[in-house]
């Protein structure tokens, strides 16, 4: 991956990141990322970063990497409406490439082979971490971009399908809990 994209460490925050009610950025913390792709930019920190110095503000078409945790996925940004950073639970993949797409290399590092990959060389006993020549060293497969294309929009397929399989689960248990809820109304009327 090294020679199709540049890696790079989050914004170093020393500690948690301080919440600065007129600060000049947001951060981009876990919390406001799903492995499904979905990124709560309303629910962004305000904080302040010093630009006197280079800050990696994040783009569109960037990829995120969760470094740390069990769980280690990709997510490409698609839209950036805020001046914003990651922290640095994060590395920052900026493709440098013309024959790779931000959003399959978010997908095939999510995909079993990659993860297969990433959980073989994780490290640390408390928490495990992946460290950047580990990501940098990933193997990529590297299909034509036309084939790329397709690969991301039958992606994008199934996740909107996953989503609204989930709406009928949710609608449904509605239902039954408001049968529930008439029955057992019925049933106390009666007595």
């Amino acid at each position: 991956m090294k020679t199709l994209a540049d890696v790079q460490a989050g914004h170093p925050f020393r500690g948690s990141v301080p919440l600065v009610e007129s600060g000049n950025a947001f951060a981009l913390q876990m919390r406001d990322l799903s492995p499904n792709g979905e990124v709560g930019w309303d629910g962004l920190v305000r904080t302040e970063v010093d630009t006197s110095k280079a800050v990696q503000w994040l783009e569109p078409g960037d990829v995120v990497f969760v470094a740390r945790g069990a769980r280690n996925y990709a997510v490409c940004l698609r839209e950036v409406p805020k001046p914003t950073v990651c922290s640095p639970t994060f590395f920052l993949i900026r493709i440098k490439s013309k024959v790779l797409l931000p959003e399959f290399l978010a997908w095939q590092i999510n995909r079993a082979p990659a993860q297969r990959y990433l959980a073989s060389n994780a490290e640390g006993s408390d928490q495990l971490s992946i460290r950047r020549p580990v990501l940098e060293a990933l193997p990529l497969a590297l299909p034509p971009l036309q084939q790329q294309h397709l690969v991301v929009s039958l992606a994008e397929a199934a996740v909107h399908e996953e989503r609204q399989l989930h709406a009928l689960i949710r609608n449904r248990q509605q239902q039954l809990d408001a049968l529930a809820h008439a029955l057992f109304s019925d049933e106390s009327q009666a007595n």
